[in-house]
């Protein structure tokens, strides 16, 4: 059986982030950055020009003048609110022409994921007072793998959603049994190739794990919480999918059982702006 190595050598739609996308997370890792070199180098890509003043003058900013200056866009929507429009722009074909099934669904996993980086994006800031680009990286990247596994086990990962029973098991250790890897390890291998930041790493890597003494701050709590709001308003990957939350989890959400009600309650408005802003159901 192949392990996570193995299936990524013969990924073939996408081994890397475009050349671009490498370099501004190069950029975006050094303090000393500057906005100017930012700028020189989204002046290479044009379709990223036109990406990037579309999202700045879009009702979600709401801005009272029109933007069309880089630099100016630059400023208001930051730089990784940037890197993370890139990678949304990398990863959106890959989700296209899949010959969809009753059991799995590439349209439904892009759905999936883009309210999960929406959710936690939601849950950082208004729960924890942090920045939240991370956690909406991490959240659009967790479930990565399952596209390289449809990809190169098609037979194999489509036996692990059949044999997936959430009430029984962990989807991770039906693919270890069936596959010989799991969906988060192939991630997060990913993730290090395309030198994104260790704490998106570690949250793909370990989104899953189900564990006594998870920090419900940290980026994995905050994916897993988002994975079971997301299962709530039904947007799943996989029918029937659930998620069990480590334990420490429930006490953190029945504490701040207020803060969620009240996240569930804005997600679907949040949705609805992100997809104006990404073409996420429109394009998958």
């Amino acid at each position: 059986m192949p392990d996570a190595k193995t299936l990524l050598k013969n990924f073939k739609n996408l081994k890397t982030l475009p050349h671009i996308g490498l370099q501004l997370t190069a950029l975006l890792s050094d303090d000393n950055t500057t906005i100017h070199q930012i700028e020189e180098l989204i002046r290479l890509d044009p379709t990223l020009i036109l990406r990037l003043l579309r999202l700045v003058n879009s009702p979600y900013y709401g801005l009272r003048e029109k933007v069309t200056s880089i630099s100016q866009a630059i400023v208001f929507i930051g730089m990784k609110n940037l890197r993370n429009m890139v990678v949304v722009e990398a990863l959106r074909d890959i989700y296209k022409n899949s010959v969809e099934n009753q059991i799995f669904s590439r349209t439904k996993l892009w759905m999936h994921c883009a309210v999960v980086s929406i959710s936690s994006q939601m849950i950082s800031e208004r729960v924890f007072n942090k920045k939240g680009e991370d956690a909406f990286l991490c959240g659009i990247l967790h479930d990565i793998g399952m596209i390289v596994e449809d990809q190169i086990v098609p037979n194999m990962f489509i036996k692990v959603c059949e044999s997936y029973n959430p009430k029984l098991m962990n989807i991770i250790d039906v693919e270890k049994e069936i596959i010989g890897t799991d969906h988060a390890a192939v991630g997060n291998i990913l993730a290090i190739d395309w030198k994104l930041p260790v704490v998106v790493q570690d949250g793909i890597k370990n989104h899953h794990k189900v564990t006594q003494s998870l920090n419900p701050e940290s980026i994995e709590g905050i994916i897993q919480i988002s994975e079971y709001l997301s299962a709530k308003l039904n947007y799943t990957a996989i029918k029937a999918q659930s998620v069990t939350l480590s334990p420490p989890l429930v006490v953190h959400m029945g504490k701040s059982i207020s803060e969620y009600k009240t996240i569930m309650k804005d997600l679907p408005d949040e949705i609805k702006k992100a997809k104006d802003i990404y073409q996420f159901e429109q394009d998958a």
